[in-house]
């Protein structure tokens, strides 16, 4: 699976910006799909994740309200909308898949595009 990420920039505080994420590959051992992020000193943290299997999704409380995961099936894309943004949201943000009965690390990553909130 390649996961290749667009959509990063320069934002001010309280803009807006939309990640999108475009799959390639079989899919097939793929259950789950998410955002994840990491800033410079940070670990890297989850942001959001949406279950292939189910209607399942799940945010995480920091971005809760403000950021909404979806994916569109027939053009396999994940995408990020990102609301409200803060300076603390400046972060490289990766797309990546999930592999059936494997963590999260051992899935497929993509190589990240960078969000500055900055005025």
């Amino acid at each position: 699976v390649q996961l290749v990420e667009s959509g990063g920039g320069l934002v001010q505080p309280g803009g807006s910006l939309r990640l999108s994420c475009a799959a390639s590959g079989s899919m097939n051992d793929i259950n789950a799909m998410g955002w994840w992020r990491q800033a410079p000193g940070s670990q890297r943290e989850w942001v959001a994740v949406i279950s292939l299997d189910d209607p399942g999704i799940a945010v995480a409380d920091s971005v809760e309200g403000r950021f909404t995961i979806s994916r569109d099936t027939a053009k396999n894309t994940l995408d990020l909308q990102m609301n409200d943004l803060k300076p603390e949201d400046t972060a490289m943000y990766y797309c990546a898949a999930h592999k059936t009965g494997v963590s999260w690390d051992l899935g497929f990553w993509g190589q990240g595009t960078q969000v500055t909130v900055s005025s």
